[in-house]
C-alpha cells in the first residue's frame, strides 16, 4: 500500500484517490492490492501471467468456473456486486476500468467477464446436477439485503456475527460517502436493468467481544448463559465497553484505537460488563446509521436484522432502544441464502418480484426508553470512544491502511 500511495499524483498520498472511480479507499482489504502483491512477489503467479495461464476472480468466479467444467470449458465470470469490491471495476460503468487496471498494473486478460446478479451464466457439469442453470450471483452482504427485501431507497439491514455489516439501499444513485462509508453495488437484476447501489459500514468487533469475555476473561462458559447473567443487573451500571481490539472501523477509522472499559466502580459485577458488551454493538450500529443519514439525508424508520446475535431477545431490545427505531428480525434468518435464491429465480422465470409478498414472518421489537435517556447514554458512549482513540502509539508509526 505504501508503494501504491507513492504513485498518487502530486505526492498527496490520498487513500481516497481512486474512490471516485471504484467507490473504495486504497486498502489491503480489497482484491486489487492483494492481486498486485501476488504479481510482484510470487514467481509462479508472474510466470502464469506471462504465459496467459493465470485467471483471477473472487470466490464466486472460482465456484462458477469449477461448477461449469473448470479446465474443461468452465465459464470465467463474476457479477457486479463482487466485482465492485475488487477496486478494479468502475462503479458507474460496471466495467473493468482502464485507469484502475493501469494503476495496479494488472493484465486485463486475467479478469473474469462482469455479468449482472441475475442471469444464466452457464450450466452445471457435475454429477446429478448436470445441465441445471447457474443463474444467480451476489456478494454475501448484498444477498442478505435482497433476502431482507430491502429493495427501496432508504431501506437498510444489519447482519450480526463476529463483526457487523450494515447496508443502506441508495437506489439508482451512486452516493459517495463523506463520513467513512463505502459505496458498493447492491444488485443488478438482469443485464439490461439499472444497477442499485448501497452504502456499507462495518463494525469490526460484534459477537467477537462476547467471545473475548468468554474465552479470555472467563465471565461465562456458553453464549446461552448471557441472558441469565444480564438479568442479574437492572442496567449497565454506567459501564461502557469499547471493543477496539485492533482499531475502530467506520465511521472513526482509527487503527491506533484500543479497547477500553470505562465507568468501573466497586459495585460493578460481571453482568454489567456483559451487558455493556451487548450495548457496544448497538452503539456502533448507531454510529454507522448516523453517518448514513448524514450522507443520504433520509433517517431510517426501521432496521432489518439477521445473523447469530439476533437470536438474543435482550440484544434486539437494546438495539431498538439505543437507535430509537423498530428492529425487525425475520423468523427465517437465512437471509443470504434467500437473497441468492431470489436472484437465481428472477433469471429463469417471469416474476414481478418488486410487487411480490414472500410472507416472511418477522418479530418487531420497538424502542421503550425515552429519547432523553437514549441521547444521554449515547453521549457517554462517545466519551468512551474518545478515551479509546489513538491509544497505541506504536501503531501510529505505520499508516492506517484501512482508513478511507
Amino acid at each position: 500500500v505504501e508503494q501504491l500511495l507513492d504513485k498518487i499524483p502530486n505526492q498527496s498520498r490520498n487513500k481516497n484517490y481512486l474512490k471516485p472511480l471504484c467507490g473504495l479507499p486504497l486498502s489491503t482489504y480489497f482484491s486489487a492490492v492483494k492481486l498486485k502483491w501476488l504479481k510482484d512477489n510470487i514467481p509462479r503467479v508472474q510466470q502464469a501471467m506471462k504465459t496467459n495461464s493465470c485467471m483471477f476472480g473472487t470466490v464466486d468466479s472460482w465456484l462458477i468456473w469449477n461448477l461449469t467444467g473448470g479446465t474443461n470449458g468452465g465459464v470465467h465470470v463474476t457479477d457486479v456486486t463482487n466485482a465492485s469490491r475488487t477496486m478494479l471495476m468502475n462503479i458507474d460503468t460496471l466495467e473493468w476500468d482502464t485507469h484502475l487496471i493501469k494503476f495496479f498494473e494488472i493484465p486485463r486478460s486475467i479478469l473474469p467477464e462482469i455479468k449482472s446478479s441475475s442471469e444464466i451464466y452457464g450450466h452445471m457439469q457435475i454429477s446429478a446436477l448436470e445441465g441445471i442453470p447457474i443463474s444467480g450471483c451476489l456478494g454475501d452482504q448484498q444477498a442478505a439485503l435482497v433476502g431482507q427485501q430491502c429493495l427501496q431507497s432508504g431501506h437498510a439491514k444489519a447482519t450480526y456475527g463476529t463483526g457487523c455489516f450494515l447496508l443502506y439501499n441508495t437506489g439508482n444513485v451512486n452516493v459517495t460517502s463523506a463520513h467513512g462509508l463505502l459505496t458498493t453495488v447492491a444488485y443488478q437484476f438482469g443485464s439490461d436493468a439499472n444497477p442499485v447501489y448501497a452504502l456499507e459500514g462495518s463494525v469490526a468487533i460484534a459477537g467477537a467481544a462476547l467471545s473475548w469475555l468468554r474465552d479470555n476473561i472467563n465471565l461465562f462458559d456458553s453464549f446461552s448463559e448471557i441472558e441469565e447473567i444480564t438479568s442479574t443487573v437492572d442496567n449497565c451500571g454506567d459501564v461502557y465497553f469499547v471493543p477496539a481490539f485492533s482499531g475502530l472501523y467506520a465511521p472513526y477509522w482509527n487503527q491506533e484505537a484500543r479497547g477500553v472499559i470505562c465507568g468501573i466502580t466497586d459495585e460493578v459485577k460481571h453482568g454489567h460488563i456483559v451487558l455493556a458488551a451487548l450495548e457496544a454493538v448497538c452503539y456502533q450500529v448507531r454510529d454507522i446509521l448516523t453517518a448514513m443519514k448524514k450522507d443520504c439525508g433520509i433517517p431510517l424508520t426501521k432496521l432489518k436484522v439477521d445473523g447469530g446475535m439476533t437470536s438474543n431477545k435482550l440484544f434486539l431490545q437494546l438495539q431498538a432502544d439505543l437507535v430509537g427505531i423498530d428492529v425487525i428480525r425475520p423468523e427465517m434468518i437465512e437471509s443470504t441464502a434467500l437473497g441468492a435464491a431470489i436472484a437465481a429465480t428472477l433469471a429463469v422465470m417471469d416474476w414481478n418480484f418488486d410487487k411480490a409478498d414472500l410472507n416472511v414472518k418477522a418479530k418487531i421489537t420497538k424502542p421503550i426508553i425515552t429519547e432523553d435517556e437514549r441521547d444521554m447514554r449515547y453521549t457517554k458512549w462517545k466519551m468512551a470512544i474518545e478515551r479509546s482513540l489513538s491509544w497505541d502509539t506504536s501503531a501510529a508509526e505505520s499508516r492506517n491502511l484501512l482508513s478511507p
